[in-house]
């Protein structure tokens, strides 16, 4: 029985070349009581495999968070099996707005202590006592009201590429940095105005909005389906787009333009550009923003040093990373001191 996979991702990038058939990027997520997240992990992994399914999915105790490529002729495969599983009979399901066949080149399904990474330790919060739900055209209205205090709860380095108007953007690396900074900052607000929040699919909010009624938020809303499902509904019923620039994804695309507004800048020229990357040097890694005349002076590289390490035969790169710890471990996204126009 293939619990894991056994392809690797460049093999799987040819497979995907050779089969020319056009796969959806998917995402849903669903907070529910799972008893044994490790029976749940192995039956998706077995039956999403036989489909060609691939992409990175979280399953805890407290649900599931799943960032999907799905071949589009087994789409209607892959929604009867979910359809099968009573907590996720009927669950939305974010289809990205821009689809690239191999935004994901691996199944990976991994257990978690937590589906979102939120450092609480309150066992009286109920996750499930969450905020109201809005629509597009609703969320419109709220967030030109003068009472509405509207939150993004991504990371600095999405809302940095795009965001709503008048947003509040903690300049925050994770998730759980944002939960103490947004409620001491708005606390003296906590009875007279309205809490709109809104996040890429809408599972931080949904965790987030019942944090804040468990700490005393009388009105508290979040955008339904996040940033995702707010711009298929802005297209499909005409309404007016409220959202400037990219939509930062998950995958290897990492956004999506929502408009054609180009709100960030490179980080080491400083003209306007919304392009992430990943620094070349794989001892590096590093995520930050860089427009093609950088990346052709720097080697897709973020500076001096990278570049020349980037420049070295493969095997004195390995020696160099051998010994050394994860980058994402050393880095933060866009955060190091040799970007020269970072936010």
């Amino acid at each position: 029985m293939q619990l894991y996979n056994t392809l690797s991702a460049r093999e799987r990038e040819q497979l995907i070349e050779e089969a020319g058939k056009d796969r959806l990027t998917i995402s849903f997520y669903k907070y529910a009581n799972i008893g044994n997240p490790q029976i749940l992990r192995n039956h998706l992994f077995i039956a999403w495999n036989e489909m060609d399914v691939l992409g990175r999915i979280y399953v805890a105790h407290e649900g599931i968070n799943a960032q999907l490529s799905v071949p589009a002729e087994n789409f209607e495969t892959f929604k009867a099996h979910l359809d099968s599983i009573t907590f996720l009979e009927n669950v939305r399901l974010n289809i990205a707005i821009e689809q690239d066949n191999k935004s994901f080149l691996k199944l990976k399904v991994k257990v978690r202590k937590k589906i979102v990474a939120d450092g609480l330790n309150d066992s009286t919060f109920d996750v499930t006592n969450r905020g109201i739900h809005v629509g597009a055209e609703q969320f419109n209205e709220l967030i030109e009201d003068p009472d509405t205090m509207l939150v993004d709860m991504r990371n600095h380095y999405e809302s940095e590429i795009g965001h709503f108007k008048n947003a509040i953007t903690p300049d925050v690396d994770t998730f759980r940095d944002s939960l103490d900074i947004i409620e001491r900052d708005l606390a003296e607000h906590k009875e007279d105005k309205k809490l709109v929040m809104y996040c890429t699919g809408g599972i931080r909010c949904e965790k987030a909005s019942a944090y804040y009624k468990h700490k005393g938020f009388k009105n508290v809303f979040q955008l339904e389906g996040g940033i995702i499902e707010y711009t298929r509904q802005v297209k499909a019923k005409n309404l007016e787009n409220k959202f400037l620039g990219k939509n930062f994804v998950f995958d290897h695309r990492r956004g999506e333009r929502i408009s054609e507004d180009v709100i960030a800048h490179c980080h080491q020229c400083g003209k306007p550009c919304d392009t992430h990357v990943n620094c070349a040097n794989e001892a590096c890694h590093l995520l930050f923003i860089q427009c093609e005349e950088c990346a052709a002076a720097m080697d897709n590289c973020c500076s001096v040093e990278c570049q020349e390490v980037h420049g070295l035969p493969y095997e004195e790169q390995k020696k160099l990373r051998k010994g050394k710890g994860a980058s994402n471990k050393i880095f933060k996204k866009g955060r190091s001191p040799v970007l020269k126009y970072k936010k």
